[in-house]
């Protein structure tokens, strides 16, 4: 109880430091609507650049606690980055009606399998995109921040043939916790499954998919809202699910920065960890400087290095790769169910994740942890 009390005292504060990070709606963005039946209850938010990149590429941003897409777009940069490279961006959104702190509900079991639930609700706007505007649909990225990057890790997880990769950022791994208690347990390094069975829940989300997202992980080594160890636990995770267990292949530095990297047997790089020195809880950026993007705000960190524009040398998008043959199928009709070449019917049906806690907290002790975090400011 005082490791969870500690922890919703850190989460308080990071939702008053970031109480002006939800910018207004003012910018680039334009909503994107009718993209499905949107069981997750989400918004969604998009920028098409003038100058296209053929075939073009597009990333998908999920927001963390207490933003919105306005403002983690001024933050990070990314329609900054899209204006110059030729790629689109989407941003889907939280509403306060599914969670009053807007964060992406990843502990959820409901919320984190795929066929329901927010992610459907993602997968559904990265369809609709794909063929509105006739996007690569072998060229499409994921990233996001704290529960935007725990979400991420959902994504990856539940639907890996619809990312070419991810990036989480200031995350955590997939099948960590699935109420919240103990998401804030884990937030603070405690407790957890084993590497064997977080694997596990990786690969019996999504069963019989052949291949696997590349995996960019990115976080502050004095983060004490996500503590580093979620970084140690999402790394190990995806070792095991791509098979590249032990040491990294290449260990340099990047502005002042670690970075590891694990390739595969042709030599591309599948994960890469960078560690940013001496950097909070927040998204890495550089805001001066010839890589300059992006701006510095609450959980916006200056730290010398541009993640954006990292991400986008990592997943090629200032290249235009020749088109393989895949597009877009005729979508959405009735009731909407997934049809672009990656993805399966939505309703179809999908196994458990195997998280070995998932028993439910006492009700004595459940109730005084709900009073905290509505004492708190941080559930209603």
């Amino acid at each position: 109880m005082r490791r969870l009390s500690k922890s919703i005292a850190r989460l308080s504060a990071f939702r008053s430091k970031s109480s002006d990070a939800a910018a207004p709606r003012t910018g680039s963005l334009k909503a994107l609507s009718d993209f499905g039946t949107n069981p997750g209850n989400l918004k969604a938010w998009f920028h098409m650049p003038a100058r296209r990149r053929e075939p073009q590429a597009m990333v998908v941003v999920l927001h963390g606690c207490t933003q919105n897409a306005h403002g983690y777009d001024e933050g990070s940069g990314w329609t900054q980055l899209a204006n110059e490279l030729g790629f689109a961006v989407l941003y889907p959104e939280q509403t306060r009606s599914n969670n009053f702190n807007l964060c992406f509900n990843w502990y959820e079991p409901s919320n984190s399998r795929r066929g329901g639930g927010e992610p459907l609700s993602i997968v559904q706007m990265v369809e609709h995109m794909v063929q509105l505007y006739q996007l690569d649909p072998s060229r499409v990225f994921i990233t996001g921040l704290s529960a935007g990057g725990a979400m991420t890790s959902v994504m990856l997880a539940t639907y890996p043939e619809v990312f070419a990769g991810g990036a989480i950022v200031a995350g955590l791994p997939y099948g960590t916790a699935s109420s919240i208690p103990q998401a804030l347990e884990r937030m603070r390094g405690h407790g957890g499954p084993s590497t064997a069975i977080l694997a596990d829940a990786v690969l019996n989300a999504s069963p019989g998919v052949a291949k696997r997202p590349t995996i960019s992980l990115w976080h502050g080594t004095a983060d004490h809202v996500v503590t580093p160890a979620n970084a140690d636990a999402s790394l190990a995770q995806w070792q095991a699910v791509h098979g590249l267990l032990g040491p990294a292949d290449t260990t340099d530095a990047v502005a002042g920065h670690e970075r590891r990297t694990w390739r595969d047997a042709d030599g591309a790089i599948m994960i890469e960890d960078y560690r940013i020195s001496g950097m909070g809880h927040g998204t890495p950026l550089s805001a001066t400087g010839p890589d300059a993007c992006g701006k510095a705000g609450p959980h916006m960190l200056e730290a010398g290095i541009s993640s954006t524009r990292r991400l986008a040398d990592f997943w090629g998008l200032a290249t235009a790769p020749a088109r393989s043959g895949a597009s877009a199928q005729p979508v959405i009709k009735g009731d909407r169910d997934i049809r672009l070449p990656w993805a399966e019917k939505a309703h179809a049906k999908h196994r458990a994740n195997p998280v070995a806690d998932r028993a439910p907290p006492a009700a004595s002790v459940g109730k005084v942890i709900e009073d905290a975090l509505r004492a708190a400011g941080l559930m209603r």
